[in-house]
């Protein structure tokens, strides 16, 4: 097997574990500002190409597409809020509960069969939230709670549009999925553009970095190494992501590294990891766009 598919999937993971510490960066901006750097960068980096490729028209069912998009974008909100207001591993791991919410929607929606095995692990991963949080106050004037709350949020969100575009994957090119996934955002964010007159001038360049690396770049990463690696492999090293991010925020924000993210988040991760690859066996879930 090519190492070049591995490479460029390893680093996709790492750079996708900047995404807390982009977001955090631009704490002068709103949060509806940061999203739309988040969402209309991409969709503008890929118009040009989109028209080049003939690619820039509607197929398949829009209506489904833009849906997604839509709730996207509020899945967006809240995964933002959840890195401004709490710490980045504590926002990161409960992101990475996904996989379990996408089989609980398969489950209560789908009549899809819960293996007995996916039950033991949602029961292990709910343990491993209720150790994540222990300690902290249950009220929203504690930003830990909003914060983790909105990570968890944004997990829900992130699980239906997985449902929704996979559904939807074989009408569309990868570019024009990543179009859709954020056109949405585009728009309902832009009167969040007002503001930024007062903003200074180097956080609307990160903003720009951040549209550019976690929405083209890292997406770019991962399907060039999905082309050649399994869909499994793939998925299981963008888990780095979640190692990255709480790396990146212990040695350069001085985040703390506390039992309860430790003891709490091992749970969760290894729920999550193995509720994904019993998953993987019905559909291919993207992993990469985890990253947001």
């Amino acid at each position: 097997m090519e190492k070049k598919p591995i490479y460029a999937v390893v680093v996709c993971a790492i750079l996708a574990g900047n995404n807390g510490l982009l977001i955090k960066s631009m704490s002068s901006m709103s949060t509806g500002g940061i999203a739309w750097f988040r969402t209309a960068v991409p969709v503008l980096f890929l118009i040009p190409i989109l028209i080049k490729d003939r690619e820039l028209h509607f197929k398949g069912n829009t209506r489904k597409m833009f849906l997604a998009s839509f709730i996207n974008a509020i899945r967006m909100y809240l995964y933002l809020l959840a890195f401004i207001y709490t710490s980045i591993g504590n926002a990161v791991v409960l992101f990475y509960t996904y996989p379990l919410f996408v089989t609980a929607i398969e489950y209560l929606f789908y009549g899809q069969k819960l293996q007995k095995a996916q039950t033991w692990f949602l029961i292990l991963a709910f343990i491993g939230i209720v150790i994540t949080y222990a300690g902290k106050p249950f009220s929203f004037a504690s930003n830990d709670f909003i914060g983790m709350l909105s990570a968890i949020g944004a997990s829900i969100g992130y699980a239906v549009t997985v449902i929704l575009f996979k559904s939807e994957t074989p009408n569309y090119s990868k570019n024009q999925l990543i179009f859709y996934q954020n056109i949405i955002g585009a728009l309902v964010f832009v009167p969040f553009l007002i503001v930024l007159p007062d903003v200074e001038l180097s956080q609307i360049g990160i903003g720009i970095l951040y549209g550019l690396l976690i929405g083209i770049v890292v997406f770019k990463l991962f399907f060039y190494g999905l082309k050649e690696l399994t869909a499994a492999t793939a998925t299981t090293l963008m888990y780095l992501e979640v190692v990255s991010a709480i790396i990146l925020g212990y040695f350069i924000l001085d985040e703390k590294l506390s039992w309860n993210i430790l003891a709490g988040g091992s749970l969760i991760i290894i729920s999550s990891f193995y509720v994904s690859k019993l998953n993987r066996k019905k559909m291919e879930i993207p992993s990469a766009t985890s990253t947001s």
